[in-house]
């Protein structure tokens, strides 16, 4: 069964343009660089033709770990001080990097808010805790110098798109637990959370088949991880479905496109 036919027409040429990916530990490095190589050629976005700053800062990172890079979006003409956005990439826990969201810049200079894209770290050479707390500590960072970057410390979202969305989200339990940075909003846009997805006997009949398919959940989980999804005692700050507590919380949005292989567990 397929649900090719369910798709809209105008977005069939760009879905075929992407082929499926089958990931193993021998391709995962191949795969990043062409994933990389195809972002770099296909972003034309100008920093400057939409009046965006964009700041590169290394912060300090989790304990005994290295520096964490992020990029920081700044609108120019916008009235100070600003909301931002900790904004945390997608690629399946496995893949991606600080610009792969370069869209952001579009964003907010509508809006107008600050954004800061973290480069966490990546499964499967960091697992879980790794990648949630070079979150936080960039998350940390941004409330300590926000009056220095003209942002409100007090108007502090997250957001995420997939595995960045699964990161958002447990970074926001670790937020709430730790009680130190207040946060305002959670913006989870197709949030990879559970990792028990995996494990599913009868999975829906429609999702997951292009682009991100149960074989690539597999992969990212376990690699994330380092052990098997849908195991005992995984901790909900790896996997926010998990989470058995949700009072205390930022609101949250969760958006999820009805073929997406993450729609049952998002809703």
């Amino acid at each position: 069964m397929t649900s090719r036919h369910l798709i809209d027409p105008e977005l069939i040429s760009s879905l075929d343009g992407s082929p499926s990916t089958q990931f193993t530990l021998e391709t995962l490095l191949q795969i990043r660089a062409l994933r990389a190589a195809a972002f770099t050629q296909n972003n034309q976005l100008s920093s400057e033709s939409l009046d965006v700053e964009v700041i590169e800062r290394y912060v300090p990172g989790p304990h005994g770990a290295p520096s964490v890079r992020v990029l920081v979006y700044l609108p120019k003409r916008a009235a100070r001080p600003l909301p931002a956005l900790l904004w945390i990439h997608g690629g399946g826990y496995v893949m991606g990097n600080a610009e792969l969201d370069d869209g952001l810049k579009s964003i907010i200079a509508a809006v107008p808010c600050a954004a800061v894209s973290v480069d966490y770290r990546l499964a499967p050479e960091t697992p879980f805790p790794g990648p949630v707390e070079d979150c936080y500590s960039a998350l940390e960072w941004l409330q300590a110098n926000a009056v220095g970057l003209g942002i409100d410390p007090d108007r502090i979202a997250v957001g995420g798109a997939s595995a960045g969305g699964g990161l958002a989200a447990g970074l926001s339990l670790v937020t709430r637990d730790r009680g130190k940075v207040p946060l305002v909003f959670q913006l989870l846009i197709y949030p990879m959370l559970d990792d028990r997805t995996v494990t599913t006997t009868d999975p829906h009949p429609f999702t997951g088949e292009f682009v991100w398919t149960a074989d690539s959940n597999r992969f990212g989980w376990t690699c994330y991880l380092g052990q098997a999804p849908g195991s005992a005692g995984i901790s909900p700050y790896a996997a926010a479905a998990r989470s058995e507590r949700l009072e205390g919380l930022a609101p949250a949005i969760i958006a999820v496109g009805t073929l997406d292989l993450f729609l049952e567990e998002d809703l």
